[in-house]
C-alpha cells in the first residue's frame, strides 16, 4: 500500500488552504526561502505557457533532448491516472519512495500555513529537481504563467508561449489581450521567448513584454514557419531548411506544437537528428489517442475507441480538423466537462458528430450534470443522449451503430479517469 503514502500526504496539502486556485507568488517565496531557494539551482529551465498545445510541445521537446543525450527534468499537470505522472527527474518518472520524501519535506517545511496544492507541490517538484542532475529542465505552466508558481526562476535558458485562446476567463481576464498578458508573464529580461502561432491581438500583447525585457523573440511567421507538404512536416528558419515526418502525435495543430518545439530544439542548438525525433517520439496521451487495449475496447467490439482531453474552443476546432482528415465513417461523442468551460464554445466545430452521449464526470464536484451537457449538445446541433457513465454510453453506441468511431472527450478529468480504471 505504498501509493497510499503520498496520496495522504497529498490528500493533506489539499487542507491547506480554502481555494484550489488563488493566483500570487507570495506563498510560493516563502516556502521556497525556507526549503533554500532550491529553484536556484535547477537545470537550465525552459518555461513554457499557452493555453493549447503545452503539454504536446513539450513532450517533443522532451523527445528531441533525450534523442540527442540529454537528461531531462520535466513538470507537467494536470496528471492523469496518478500524481508521480506530473515529475519526471532525469528521465524517469519519480518513484513512490522519492514523491513521499519529497512531499513529507515540503508539508513539513510549509509549517502548517495557507498554500494552494498547485504550489505545494510545485515547489517538492522543484526541490527534486534541484537535487539530482540533469541538462534540462522543463516547467510547464499550470495556470496563466505571470502568477503561476511555477514562475519563479529568474534565468531560464528559454521562455516558450504556444497559441493563446480564450480559456479560464474567471482567473486571466475575458479578452484574448489580458490573457495574453498573463501568459507573457513569464517573460524575463534578456531571455529569448519562443512563441508559437497566435492572433494578432495577442502576438501584440507578447511583443510589448517582450520589448519591455528586452527578450529577443522567436515568432511563428516572422523568424520560423512551419507547414505540411504532400504528406511531409517543413521546418523553416534563418539556419535552413528540415524536411521531417509527420509528428506521430495526431491532428493537424500538432505541426504546430511540433514547430514550436522545433524552434526550441534548434534555438538551443540541437541537431536534425533530435529535431526528427522531436516529431516521431513524443508521447502524450489523452491527446486524439487511440485506444487499443482495456475494458472498454474489449465491449467496444469492432467500434475506433479514441481518447482527447481538450476542452476548449480551440480544442473543439482541433479535433474537428483531425476528424475530418481520417477515413470517414459515423462519429460519436461520449462528452463530460466541467463547469468551469466554455461548453458551447467547445461543441460548436463538432456539429457533424452523429450523436453525443452526455455524462458526469465521476468523482469530480464541478463536473456539468449530464443533462446540462445534452442540452448545450443540442444548442450545437448535435443529437444528444444522456448516460450513466461511460460504459453505459459506449454500450448504447455499439448496439446503435457496431462499427461506430467513438470519441470520449470534453476533460483531461474524464480522459484521467478513463485511463485509470478502464486503461
Amino acid at each position: 500500500m505504498r501509493d497510499a503514502t503520498s496520496d495522504l500526504i497529498l490528500e493533506r496539502m489539499m487542507a491547506l488552504h480554502p481555494k484550489i486556485i488563488d493566483l500570487t507568488l507570495d506563498r510560493m517565496w516563502r516556502l521556497l526561502e525556507v526549503l533554500g531557494n532550491p529553484q536556484n539551482d535547477l537545470p537550465p529551465v525552459i518555461h513554457v505557457a499557452g493555453t493549447n498545445g503545452k503539454g504536446s510541445t513539450v513532450a517533443m521537446i522532451r523527445a528531441g533532448l533525450e534523442a540527442a543525450g540529454k537528461t531531462v527534468h520535466v513538470y507537467t499537470s494536470p496528471h492523469l491516472a496518478r500524481f508521480h505522472e506530473r515529475i519526471r527527474i532525469a528521465g524517469k518518472l519519480i518513484d513512490e519512495d522519492a514523491l513521499t520524501v519529497i512531499l513529507d519535506e515540503c508539508y513539513s517545511a510549509n509549517g502548517g500555513e495557507n498554500i494552494t496544492y498547485f504550489e505545494i507541490t510545485t515547489c517538492a517538484a522543484i526541490l527534486a529537481f534541484a537535487r539530482t542532475p540533469a541538462d534540462f529542465t522543463l516547467l510547464e505552466v499550470g495556470l496563466g504563467g505571470r502568477l503561476d508558481a511555477t514562475n519563479v526562476v529568474d534565468r531560464p535558458a528559454a521562455c516558450v508561449i504556444t497559441p493563446v485562446s480564450i480559456d479560464h476567463q474567471q482567473f486571466l481576464g475575458d479578452t484574448l489581450a489580458a490573457i495574453a498578458g498573463e501568459k507573457a508573464g513569464i517573460i524575463k529580461r534578456r531571455v529569448p521567448c519562443i512563441v508559437g502561432p497566435q492572433e494578432p491581438e495577442g502576438l501584440d500583447v507578447i511583443e510589448t513584454v517582450a520589448a519591455r525585457h528586452m527578450a529577443p523573440l522567436l515568432a511563428y511567421g516572422q523568424h520560423w514557419h512551419v507547414s505540411r507538404e504532400a504528406g511531409r512536416m517543413i521546418y523553416q528558419d534563418e539556419t535552413g531548411l528540415l524536411d521531417l515526418p509527420l509528428p506521430n502525435l495526431l491532428g493537424a495543430h500538432q505541426v504546430q506544437n511540433a514547430g514550436t518545439a522545433l524552434a526550441v530544439l534548434r534555438h538551443l542548438g540541437m541537431e536534425e537528428t533530435a529535431c526528427e525525433a522531436a516529431v516521431t517520439r513524443a508521447e502524450w496521451p489523452a491527446r486524439m489517442q487511440r485506444l487499443r487495449s482495456g475494458p472498454l475496447v474489449d465491449a467496444a467490439g469492432q467500434a475506433e475507441l479514441w481518447l482527447d482531453g481538450g476542452h476548449n474552443p480551440a480544442a473543439g476546432i482541433a479535433i474537428a480538423a483531425h476528424l475530418a482528415e481520417i477515413v470517414q465513417r459515423p462519429t460519436y461523442l461520449i462528452c463530460g466537462m466541467l463547469n468551469t468551460k466554455d461548453i458551447g464554445g467547445y461543441l460548436r466545430p463538432l456539429s457533424t458528430a452523429t450523436a453525443l452521449y452526455a455524462v458526469s464526470i465521476p468523482g469530480e464536484a464541478n463536473t456539468l450534470p449530464s443533462q446540462t451537457t445534452a442540452a448545450a449538445a443540442r444548442a450545437a446541433g448535435i443529437e444528444a443522449h444522456e448516460a450513466p457513465d461511460v460504459a453505459a454510453a459506449l454500450a448504447e453506441i455499439t448496439r446503435r451503430d457496431p462499427t461506430a468511431r467513438v470519441l470520449i472527450c470534453g476533460s483531461l478529468y474524464l480522459a484521467g479517469n478513463i485511463l485509470k480504471n478502464h486503461g
